[in-house]
Protein backbone atom coordinates (compact mmCIF):
# COMPACT_ATOMS: atom_id res chain seq x y z
CA UNK A 1 0.00 0.00 0.00
CA UNK A 2 1.20 3.80 -0.83
CA UNK A 3 0.61 5.71 2.56
CA UNK A 4 -0.22 9.53 1.83
CA UNK A 5 0.13 11.82 4.71
CA UNK A 6 -2.96 13.55 4.48
CA UNK A 7 -6.61 13.38 7.04
CA UNK A 8 -8.77 12.06 4.17
CA UNK A 9 -6.40 9.32 3.81
CA UNK A 10 -6.39 8.34 7.19
CA UNK A 11 -10.06 8.34 7.08
CA UNK A 12 -10.23 6.44 4.54
CA UNK A 13 -8.47 3.88 6.38
CA UNK A 14 -10.08 4.06 9.52
CA UNK A 15 -13.42 3.65 7.34
CA UNK A 16 -11.77 0.27 6.05
CA UNK A 17 -10.78 -0.89 9.87
CA UNK A 18 -12.35 -3.94 10.69
CA UNK A 19 -11.74 -2.89 14.00
CA UNK A 20 -12.96 0.77 14.38
CA UNK A 21 -15.82 0.08 16.32
CA UNK A 22 -13.72 -1.15 19.18
CA UNK A 23 -12.50 2.59 19.98
CA UNK A 24 -16.20 2.48 21.64
CA UNK A 25 -15.33 -0.23 24.15
CA UNK A 26 -12.63 2.01 26.09
CA UNK A 27 -12.70 4.93 27.58
CA UNK A 28 -10.33 8.34 26.68
CA UNK A 29 -9.06 10.59 29.38
CA UNK A 30 -9.35 14.41 27.83
CA UNK A 31 -6.39 17.28 27.29
CA UNK A 32 -7.99 20.39 26.30
CA UNK A 33 -12.06 18.53 26.08
CA UNK A 34 -10.66 16.26 23.38
CA UNK A 35 -9.75 13.01 23.90
CA UNK A 36 -6.71 12.40 23.90
CA UNK A 37 -3.99 10.28 21.16
CA UNK A 38 -2.66 7.31 23.69
CA UNK A 39 0.48 5.66 22.94
CA UNK A 40 1.41 4.47 26.31
CA UNK A 41 -0.48 0.71 25.97
CA UNK A 42 2.94 -0.34 26.36
CA UNK A 43 3.12 1.07 29.60
CA UNK A 44 -0.83 0.98 30.76
CA UNK A 45 -3.75 -0.13 28.35
CA UNK A 46 -6.97 2.29 28.44
CA UNK A 47 -9.71 0.93 30.71
CA UNK A 48 -12.59 -1.49 29.07
CA UNK A 49 -15.59 0.16 29.30
CA UNK A 50 -17.00 -3.21 29.88
CA UNK A 51 -14.73 -3.49 33.21
CA UNK A 52 -16.91 -2.04 35.41
CA UNK A 53 -19.70 -4.26 34.89
CA UNK A 54 -17.16 -6.76 35.62
CA UNK A 55 -16.08 -5.44 38.82
CA UNK A 56 -19.69 -4.82 39.81
CA UNK A 57 -20.58 -8.06 39.89
CA UNK A 58 -18.21 -9.09 42.20
CA UNK A 59 -19.06 -6.45 44.17
CA UNK A 60 -23.16 -7.30 44.48
CA UNK A 61 -22.10 -10.62 45.21
CA UNK A 62 -19.81 -9.32 47.80
CA UNK A 63 -22.57 -7.37 49.43
CA UNK A 64 -25.51 -9.96 48.50
CA UNK A 65 -23.24 -12.90 49.43
CA UNK A 66 -20.69 -12.40 51.72
CA UNK A 67 -18.48 -15.10 52.28
CA UNK A 68 -21.02 -17.44 50.53
CA UNK A 69 -19.91 -15.45 47.15
CA UNK A 70 -17.21 -18.67 46.99
CA UNK A 71 -19.13 -21.29 46.17
CA UNK A 72 -22.54 -19.47 45.56
CA UNK A 73 -21.85 -16.63 43.14
CA UNK A 74 -22.67 -16.68 39.47
CA UNK A 75 -18.89 -16.99 38.88
CA UNK A 76 -17.82 -18.40 41.86
CA UNK A 77 -14.25 -16.70 43.23
CA UNK A 78 -12.74 -20.17 44.98
CA UNK A 79 -12.44 -21.20 40.61
CA UNK A 80 -12.92 -17.92 39.27
CA UNK A 81 -8.93 -17.50 37.85
CA UNK A 82 -9.59 -20.91 35.97
CA UNK A 83 -11.85 -18.37 33.85
CA UNK A 84 -8.94 -17.19 32.39
CA UNK A 85 -7.03 -20.25 31.36
CA UNK A 86 -8.39 -20.68 28.09
CA UNK A 87 -8.52 -17.30 26.83
CA UNK A 88 -5.00 -16.47 27.95
CA UNK A 89 -3.62 -20.07 26.51
CA UNK A 90 -4.65 -18.46 23.00
CA UNK A 91 -2.75 -15.34 23.43
CA UNK A 92 0.17 -17.14 24.75
CA UNK A 93 -0.16 -20.51 22.77
CA UNK A 94 -0.54 -22.92 25.79
CA UNK A 95 -2.90 -25.68 26.66
CA UNK A 96 -4.75 -24.46 29.56
CA UNK A 97 -3.80 -26.25 31.80
CA UNK A 98 0.15 -24.70 31.96
CA UNK A 99 -1.73 -21.69 32.65
CA UNK A 100 -2.52 -19.84 36.03
CA UNK A 101 -2.93 -16.09 37.39
CA UNK A 102 -1.70 -14.90 40.34
CA UNK A 103 0.46 -12.17 42.30
CA UNK A 104 2.12 -9.44 40.04
CA UNK A 105 5.33 -9.97 37.64
CA UNK A 106 8.59 -9.60 39.38
CA UNK A 107 6.88 -11.64 42.28
CA UNK A 108 6.35 -14.65 39.87
CA UNK A 109 9.22 -14.62 37.78
CA UNK A 110 10.98 -14.91 41.70
CA UNK A 111 8.41 -17.99 42.33
CA UNK A 112 9.22 -19.81 38.47
CA UNK A 113 13.15 -19.18 39.65
CA UNK A 114 12.63 -21.50 42.80
CA UNK A 115 11.13 -24.31 40.44
CA UNK A 116 14.00 -23.17 37.09
CA UNK A 117 17.40 -21.99 38.32
CA UNK A 118 18.99 -25.02 40.07
CA UNK A 119 22.56 -23.85 40.10
CA UNK A 120 25.21 -26.17 40.46
CA UNK A 121 28.95 -25.75 40.91
CA UNK A 122 29.57 -25.71 37.06
CA UNK A 123 26.02 -24.85 35.68
CA UNK A 124 25.19 -21.69 36.98
CA UNK A 125 25.17 -19.09 35.10
CA UNK A 126 22.11 -17.12 33.69
CA UNK A 127 21.61 -15.38 30.55
CA UNK A 128 19.90 -12.02 29.95
CA UNK A 129 19.90 -9.41 27.29
CA UNK A 130 22.00 -6.25 27.51
CA UNK A 131 19.74 -3.43 29.83
CA UNK A 132 17.38 -5.71 30.30
CA UNK A 133 14.39 -3.65 32.13
CA UNK A 134 15.78 -2.69 35.97
CA UNK A 135 13.23 -5.40 37.97
CA UNK A 136 14.48 -8.51 35.90
CA UNK A 137 18.18 -7.34 36.92
CA UNK A 138 17.41 -7.03 40.46
CA UNK A 139 15.65 -10.13 40.20
CA UNK A 140 18.61 -12.09 38.53
CA UNK A 141 21.48 -10.51 41.01
CA UNK A 142 19.20 -10.91 43.96
CA UNK A 143 18.68 -14.85 42.90
CA UNK A 144 21.92 -15.84 41.96
CA UNK A 145 23.08 -14.08 45.11
CA UNK A 146 20.58 -16.45 47.30
CA UNK A 147 22.11 -19.19 45.75
CA UNK A 148 26.21 -18.04 47.20
CA UNK A 149 27.19 -16.67 43.67
CA UNK A 150 28.76 -13.17 42.64
CA UNK A 151 26.35 -11.82 40.09
CA UNK A 152 29.37 -10.46 38.16
CA UNK A 153 29.90 -14.23 37.66
CA UNK A 154 27.10 -15.71 37.54
CA UNK A 155 24.61 -13.21 34.96
CA UNK A 156 25.77 -13.48 31.69
CA UNK A 157 24.82 -10.59 29.13
CA UNK A 158 24.00 -10.46 25.31
CA UNK A 159 24.80 -7.72 23.99
CA UNK A 160 24.00 -5.62 20.82
CA UNK A 161 26.79 -4.82 18.42
CA UNK A 162 28.60 -1.46 19.18
CA UNK A 163 27.12 1.38 17.12
CA UNK A 164 23.57 -0.94 16.88
CA UNK A 165 20.43 -0.35 18.26
CA UNK A 166 19.04 -3.69 18.03
CA UNK A 167 20.25 -7.32 19.10
CA UNK A 168 21.38 -9.99 16.31
CA UNK A 169 19.98 -13.30 17.09
CA UNK A 170 22.94 -15.21 15.79
CA UNK A 171 25.33 -13.08 18.58
CA UNK A 172 22.41 -14.57 21.18
CA UNK A 173 22.72 -18.05 19.96
CA UNK A 174 26.62 -17.75 19.54
CA UNK A 175 26.60 -16.51 23.15
CA UNK A 176 24.15 -19.64 24.84
CA UNK A 177 26.54 -22.02 22.57
CA UNK A 178 29.58 -19.74 24.33
CA UNK A 179 28.68 -20.73 28.06
CA UNK A 180 27.70 -24.24 27.31
CA UNK A 181 27.34 -26.04 30.27
CA UNK A 182 27.73 -23.83 32.36
CA UNK A 183 24.52 -22.18 31.27
CA UNK A 184 21.59 -22.84 33.66
CA UNK A 185 18.51 -20.83 32.84
CA UNK A 186 18.30 -18.09 29.57
CA UNK A 187 15.67 -15.16 30.88
CA UNK A 188 15.09 -12.76 28.76
CA UNK A 189 12.24 -10.26 27.62
CA UNK A 190 10.49 -11.67 24.69
CA UNK A 191 10.24 -8.02 23.31
CA UNK A 192 12.33 -5.40 24.78
CA UNK A 193 10.68 -2.48 26.41
CA UNK A 194 13.29 -0.19 25.01
CA UNK A 195 13.40 -0.39 21.37
CA UNK A 196 10.41 -2.56 20.90
CA UNK A 197 12.08 -5.47 19.35
CA UNK A 198 10.57 -9.04 19.13
CA UNK A 199 13.64 -11.55 19.69
CA UNK A 200 13.57 -14.94 18.18
CA UNK A 201 12.17 -16.84 21.07
CA UNK A 202 11.73 -19.96 19.11
CA UNK A 203 15.21 -19.93 17.80
CA UNK A 204 16.70 -18.74 21.44
CA UNK A 205 14.62 -21.01 23.53
CA UNK A 206 15.43 -24.33 21.02
CA UNK A 207 19.38 -22.70 21.37
CA UNK A 208 19.23 -22.65 25.34
CA UNK A 209 17.27 -26.17 25.55
CA UNK A 210 20.06 -27.38 23.34
CA UNK A 211 22.65 -26.84 26.00
CA UNK A 212 20.99 -28.30 28.97
CA UNK A 213 19.87 -24.88 29.72
CA UNK A 214 16.26 -24.21 31.46
CA UNK A 215 14.55 -21.26 29.37
CA UNK A 216 12.04 -18.43 30.42
CA UNK A 217 10.87 -15.63 29.03
CA UNK A 218 8.96 -12.24 30.32
CA UNK A 219 6.73 -11.64 28.34
CA UNK A 220 5.45 -8.38 29.81
CA UNK A 221 5.67 -6.48 26.58
CA UNK A 222 4.68 -9.55 24.51
CA UNK A 223 1.09 -10.59 26.01
CA UNK A 224 -1.90 -9.16 23.62
CA UNK A 225 0.85 -7.52 21.16
CA UNK A 226 2.71 -10.73 19.38
CA UNK A 227 2.33 -13.81 18.29
CA UNK A 228 3.55 -16.67 20.81
CA UNK A 229 3.71 -20.26 20.60
CA UNK A 230 5.01 -21.29 24.03
CA UNK A 231 4.26 -24.98 24.31
CA UNK A 232 5.78 -25.49 20.62
CA UNK A 233 8.73 -23.93 21.15
CA UNK A 234 8.83 -25.79 24.29
CA UNK A 235 9.75 -22.87 26.73
CA UNK A 236 10.09 -23.98 30.72
CA UNK A 237 7.80 -21.43 32.00
CA UNK A 238 6.93 -17.55 31.37
CA UNK A 239 5.31 -14.64 33.45
CA UNK A 240 3.93 -11.82 32.12
CA UNK A 241 1.82 -8.39 33.67
CA UNK A 242 -1.55 -7.43 32.30
CA UNK A 243 -2.21 -3.44 32.42
CA UNK A 244 -0.08 -3.27 29.25
CA UNK A 245 -1.66 -4.56 25.94
CA UNK A 246 -4.09 -6.62 28.19
CA UNK A 247 -6.23 -3.61 29.61
CA UNK A 248 -6.35 -5.01 32.51
CA UNK A 249 -5.80 -2.19 34.93
CA UNK A 250 -2.96 -0.66 36.90
CA UNK A 251 -0.72 -3.58 38.75
CA UNK A 252 -3.14 -6.07 38.15
CA UNK A 253 -2.38 -9.79 38.67
CA UNK A 254 0.10 -11.59 36.62
CA UNK A 255 -0.11 -14.41 34.45
CA UNK A 256 1.99 -17.55 34.66
CA UNK A 257 2.83 -20.24 31.87
CA UNK A 258 4.51 -23.50 33.19
CA UNK A 259 5.41 -26.14 29.95
CA UNK A 260 2.97 -29.34 30.58
CA UNK A 261 6.37 -31.23 31.32
CA UNK A 262 6.88 -29.28 34.66
CA UNK A 263 2.88 -30.24 35.54
CA UNK A 264 1.90 -32.89 38.14
CA UNK A 265 5.58 -33.68 39.84
CA UNK A 266 5.63 -33.42 43.92
CA UNK A 267 9.24 -33.44 43.56
CA UNK A 268 9.80 -30.46 41.96
CA UNK A 269 11.59 -27.53 43.78
CA UNK A 270 8.49 -24.67 44.25
CA UNK A 271 7.28 -22.42 47.05
CA UNK A 272 3.62 -24.00 48.06
CA UNK A 273 0.60 -23.06 49.14
CA UNK A 274 -3.00 -23.71 50.22
CA UNK A 275 -4.46 -22.83 46.82
CA UNK A 276 -1.65 -24.79 44.40
CA UNK A 277 -3.24 -27.92 46.38
CA UNK A 278 -5.42 -30.30 44.33
CA UNK A 279 -9.11 -28.93 44.22
CA UNK A 280 -10.74 -32.23 45.44
CA UNK A 281 -8.50 -32.15 48.62
CA UNK A 282 -8.02 -29.07 49.18
CA UNK A 283 -10.68 -27.84 52.13
CA UNK A 284 -9.87 -31.20 53.89
CA UNK A 285 -6.82 -29.35 55.28
CA UNK A 286 -4.63 -31.96 55.05
CA UNK A 287 -0.74 -31.23 56.42
CA UNK A 288 0.63 -32.42 53.26
CA UNK A 289 0.43 -30.68 50.14
CA UNK A 290 -0.65 -32.34 47.04
CA UNK A 291 -0.42 -30.40 43.91
CA UNK A 292 -3.08 -29.72 41.54
CA UNK A 293 -2.54 -31.17 37.84
CA UNK A 294 -1.98 -27.80 36.51
CA UNK A 295 0.14 -24.66 36.81
CA UNK A 296 -2.31 -23.41 39.24
CA UNK A 297 -0.20 -25.79 41.65
CA UNK A 298 2.20 -22.63 41.84
CA UNK A 299 -0.56 -21.14 43.44
CA UNK A 300 -0.27 -19.97 47.00
CA UNK A 301 -2.80 -18.05 48.04
CA UNK A 302 -6.96 -17.70 46.85
CA UNK A 303 -6.81 -15.08 44.12
CA UNK A 304 -7.16 -11.29 43.90
CA UNK A 305 -10.98 -11.24 42.19
CA UNK A 306 -11.54 -7.82 42.29
CA UNK A 307 -8.09 -7.91 40.30
CA UNK A 308 -9.35 -11.16 38.17
CA UNK A 309 -12.63 -9.36 37.19
CA UNK A 310 -11.36 -6.18 34.80
CA UNK A 311 -8.13 -8.69 33.59
CA UNK A 312 -11.54 -11.35 32.45
CA UNK A 313 -13.51 -8.47 30.87
CA UNK A 314 -10.46 -7.60 28.66
CA UNK A 315 -9.71 -11.17 27.47
CA UNK A 316 -13.16 -10.91 26.60
CA UNK A 317 -12.60 -8.59 24.15
CA UNK A 318 -9.58 -10.38 23.19
CA UNK A 319 -11.80 -13.80 22.56
CA UNK A 320 -13.73 -12.05 20.19
CA UNK A 321 -11.07 -10.01 18.09
CA UNK A 322 -8.66 -12.77 17.86
CA UNK A 323 -5.02 -12.11 17.57
CA UNK A 324 -4.45 -12.14 14.13
CA UNK A 325 -7.33 -9.48 13.32
CA UNK A 326 -5.13 -7.34 15.61
CA UNK A 327 -2.14 -8.16 14.30
CA UNK A 328 -3.21 -7.35 11.33
CA UNK A 329 -4.17 -4.30 12.24
CA UNK A 330 -0.94 -3.71 14.15
CA UNK A 331 1.14 -4.01 11.42
CA UNK A 332 -0.69 -1.81 9.16
CA UNK A 333 -0.94 1.12 11.92
CA UNK A 334 2.69 0.61 12.94
CA UNK A 335 3.83 1.19 9.47
CA UNK A 336 1.63 4.00 8.91
CA UNK A 337 2.88 5.74 11.61
CA UNK A 338 6.34 4.67 10.47
CA UNK A 339 5.57 6.54 7.36
CA UNK A 340 4.30 9.57 9.05
CA UNK A 341 7.31 10.08 11.01
CA UNK A 342 9.59 10.05 8.01
CA UNK A 343 7.34 12.51 5.93
CA UNK A 344 7.53 15.09 8.95
CA UNK A 345 11.14 14.06 9.36
CA UNK A 346 11.55 15.37 5.78
CA UNK A 347 9.75 18.22 6.30
CA UNK A 348 11.35 20.01 8.94
CA UNK A 349 15.21 20.47 10.28
CA UNK A 350 15.14 17.58 12.54
CA UNK A 351 16.16 13.91 12.35
CA UNK A 352 14.71 10.97 13.90
CA UNK A 353 15.90 7.63 14.33
CA UNK A 354 13.81 4.32 14.12
CA UNK A 355 15.57 2.46 16.90
CA UNK A 356 13.39 -0.38 16.65
CA UNK A 357 14.03 -3.17 14.02
CA UNK A 358 11.71 -4.66 11.82
CA UNK A 359 11.03 -7.32 13.89
CA UNK A 360 8.44 -5.07 16.25
CA UNK A 361 5.00 -5.32 17.86
CA UNK A 362 2.93 -1.84 18.32
CA UNK A 363 5.94 -0.06 19.53
CA UNK A 364 8.28 2.31 17.73
CA UNK A 365 11.01 3.94 19.46
CA UNK A 366 12.08 7.21 18.37
CA UNK A 367 15.31 8.75 19.09
CA UNK A 368 15.50 12.29 18.57
CA UNK A 369 18.21 13.77 17.22
CA UNK A 370 18.67 17.68 18.42
CA UNK A 371 15.76 17.48 20.03
CA UNK A 372 14.99 17.60 23.91
CA UNK A 373 12.66 17.29 26.68
CA UNK A 374 10.68 19.91 25.92
CA UNK A 375 9.33 18.37 22.74
CA UNK A 376 7.74 15.59 24.81
CA UNK A 377 6.28 18.25 27.01
CA UNK A 378 4.84 20.06 24.63
CA UNK A 379 2.76 16.72 23.06
CA UNK A 380 1.14 16.34 26.74
CA UNK A 381 0.22 19.43 26.40
CA UNK A 382 -1.61 19.06 23.13
CA UNK A 383 -2.52 15.47 24.48
CA UNK A 384 -0.32 13.37 22.83
CA UNK A 385 -0.11 10.76 25.55
CA UNK A 386 3.73 9.31 25.01
CA UNK A 387 7.04 7.94 26.87
CA UNK A 388 10.01 9.83 27.70
CA UNK A 389 12.73 7.73 28.19
CA UNK A 390 16.96 8.98 28.56
CA UNK A 391 18.90 10.67 26.60
CA UNK A 392 16.19 11.33 24.16
CA UNK A 393 14.17 8.50 23.20
CA UNK A 394 10.08 8.34 22.94
CA UNK A 395 7.90 4.93 22.48
CA UNK A 396 5.51 5.36 20.52
CA UNK A 397 2.28 2.39 20.73
CA UNK A 398 -0.38 2.60 18.92
CA UNK A 399 -2.28 -0.23 20.55
CA UNK A 400 -4.70 -1.63 17.95
CA UNK A 401 -7.87 -1.85 19.64
CA UNK A 402 -8.28 1.65 20.06
CA UNK A 403 -5.64 3.69 18.05
CA UNK A 404 -7.23 5.28 14.51
CA UNK A 405 -5.01 5.91 11.81
CA UNK A 406 -6.53 9.50 12.07
CA UNK A 407 -4.50 9.82 15.18
CA UNK A 408 -1.09 8.75 13.53
CA UNK A 409 -1.87 11.85 10.73
CA UNK A 410 -2.97 14.43 13.91
CA UNK A 411 0.23 13.20 15.62
CA UNK A 412 2.25 14.20 13.16
CA UNK A 413 0.72 17.56 12.66
CA UNK A 414 1.05 17.87 15.90
CA UNK A 415 4.82 16.74 16.27
CA UNK A 416 5.97 19.61 13.06
CA UNK A 417 4.53 22.20 14.88
CA UNK A 418 6.16 21.11 18.51
CA UNK A 419 9.37 21.14 16.19
CA UNK A 420 9.29 24.34 14.21
CA UNK A 421 7.58 26.58 16.81
CA UNK A 422 11.26 26.00 18.79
Amino acid sequence: MTFQNTLEFAQQLDATDALAQYRNEFHYPQVNAKDVIYFTGNSLGLQPKRAQRFVDEVMKDWRDLAVEGHFYADKPWWDYHERLAAGLGKLVGAKPKEISVMNTLTVNLHLLMVSFYKPTAKRFKILCEEKAFPSDQYMLQSQVRFHGFDPKDAIVEAKKREGEHAWRTEDILQKINEVGDELALVLMGGVNYYNGQVLDMKAITKAGKSVGAFVGWDLAHAVGNVELSLHDWGADFAAWCSYKYMNSGPGNASGIFVHEKHLGKSDIPRFEGWWGTKKETRFLMKPEFDPTETADAWQLSNPPILSLAPYLASLELFDEVGMEALIKKQKQIVAYLEFILQDIDAQVDSTFEIITPQDRGCQLSVLLHGEGRSLFDYLMKQGVITDWREPNVIRLAPAPFYCSYEDMYHFGQILKKGILQK
